[in-house]
């Protein structure tokens, strides 16, 4: 008796760790730094580098959001993108997703120049889509909230290109 209650003790204690560890797990991802607001329930990368070396090894495109803080566009066009369930559920599955308050070096990504907010597609060969533009011909890659429709496309054919294009 004494071996049987002493199992069901380790069992009880594997139990509760177990669920700790989760518990812990679970806590440790409730504030989400990274997302700025742009979508607590996506993975964000921290920096451009790790973006394309999660776009090359995961083969999934990576989505770049430039913003700022106190851009009165870039809070409008966050608030349609995160209150946008098909884009963030795309976001969190499809793409590797990073948020910049800076400017890369990669002069790829300003193509037409350094303004927010604009939103590029980096491909899995880590090619950037300077062919994956928004509607307006002097801001390429600026999306406005009334715009997020044409952002899901947007976003359909960077994953459309990957699989014609690999």
């Amino acid at each position: 008796i004494m071996l049987h209650s002493t199992l069901a003790l380790f069992l009880l204690l594997i139990a509760v760790t177990s669920n700790l560890a989760m518990a812990i797990k679970k806590e440790k991802r409730a504030p989400q730094t990274l997302s700025r607001g742009w979508g607590d329930e996506i993975t964000w990368v921290q920096t451009y580098e790790e973006g394309l070396y999660q776009a090359k090894k995961s083969n999934k495109p990576l989505m770049v959001i430039h913003h700022l803080e106190d851009c009165q566009y870039c809070q409008a066009l966050k608030k349609a993108f995160a209150e946008n369930e098909e884009i963030q559920e795309m976001a969190q599955n499809n793409f590797i997703m990073l948020n910049l308050m800076h400017e890369t070096t990669d002069k790829n990504l300003s193509p037409d120049g350094q303004y927010v907010p604009r939103i590029m597609f980096v491909d899995p060969s880590l090619t950037v889509r300077a062919d994956i533009t928004g509607r307006y011909s002097n801001r390429l890659y600026t999306y406005e909230p009334q715009d997020m429709m044409f952002l899901i496309e947007n976003m359909k054919k960077a994953l459309r290109l990957i699989q014609t294009e690999l």
